[in-house]
């Protein structure tokens, strides 16, 4: 996937990696009772900057796999998908 969106500062954007659709007894789950994945995949990383323009070096790289704040970023449309801004803070974890 191209990227066209350069997320400024210390942003990062991410896609929510699709979650299972049935629990392990079988049963489907219908969009609506679905939870938020907080998983993702890293697509692109910000400009590195802080408010004072000094530069930060990022503890994430793009194509990692994190574990996301469930209610945090900006969602966008990219190319017909969703994906999310976030902040590095909203950043938990990376996922080995």
């Amino acid at each position: 996937m191209a990227t066209k969106i350069t997320p400024l500062g210390r942003r990062v954007l991410v896609k929510r990696v699709t979650s299972e659709e049935k629990t392990a007894g079988g049963i489907f789950l219908p969009d609506t009772a679905k939870e938020k994945p907080q998983e993702a995949e890293v697509l692109a990383l910000g400009t590195g900057k802080d408010d004072e323009g000094k530069d930060v070096t990022f503890t994430v790289a793009v194509g990692n796999k994190v574990l996301i704040s469930k209610y945090g970023g900006t969602e966008v449309k990219l190319d017909g998908d969703d994906v999310l801004i976030i902040n590095e803070t909203d950043i938990l974890g990376i996922i080995a």
